[in-house]
């Protein structure tokens, strides 16, 4: 068993779809995340799966129930813990996998939070760590952008923590 990586498999997916159909395969980058999602496929990390038959046999994804759902919504106040906007405002909430299901994340009350139909959508299937760090470089940015040198100073605070710890250096952040 090794490593593949995305161009690897979407050669592969392509080829093995045209052969079991006939037909060409219109989006392999959506069918290869897609399979991912429903566990056929290990992420390794970006661009980087792997087929493990006894994953895929034994894998259980395990999603929120109603009951788990509300309690969430309930402890972060109807609203996304990131930018605090809620139903209130119009805004479509959903219930998010701190640690994703596709990293093994349970559907737990503690590894939920409750996010607005953007950011999860930013989020995808990012580690929090990866999502935190890309939200502070655009604060970041635009800080900059507008001349707010206390909040400038304050995203590079927080991000030279990312770099002292080497949490995520794959995303680059330019001062």
């Amino acid at each position: 068993m090794r490593d593949i990586s995305h161009p690897e498999v979407v050669d592969w997916v392509v080829a093995e779809y045209y052969k079991r159909t006939g037909e060409v395969f219109r989006d392999p980058d959506r069918g290869i995340c897609s399979l991912s999602q429903k566990g056929f496929l290990v992420k390794v990390s970006k661009g980087i799966y792997k087929y493990d038959p006894q994953y895929v046999r034994n894998r259980e994804l395990e999603d929120f129930t109603l009951v788990q759902k509300k309690k969430i919504l309930e402890r972060d106040n109807y609203k996304c813990v990131i930018c605090g906007k809620g139903k209130q405002d119009g805004i479509e909430l959903h219930i998010d996998h701190i640690k994703p299901k596709d990293f093994g994340g349970k559907a737990t009350i503690e590894n939920g939070q409750t996010l607005c139909a953007q950011h999860n959508f930013l989020k995808k299937n990012f580690k929090q760590t990866e999502t935190g760090k890309k939200m502070f470089i655009r604060l970041y940015e635009l800080a900059k952008s507008q001349d707010d040198t206390t909040l400038q100073k304050f995203c590079a605070e927080i991000l030279e923590v990312f770099e002292k710890n080497n949490i995520n250096g794959h995303i680059e952040w330019k001062r």
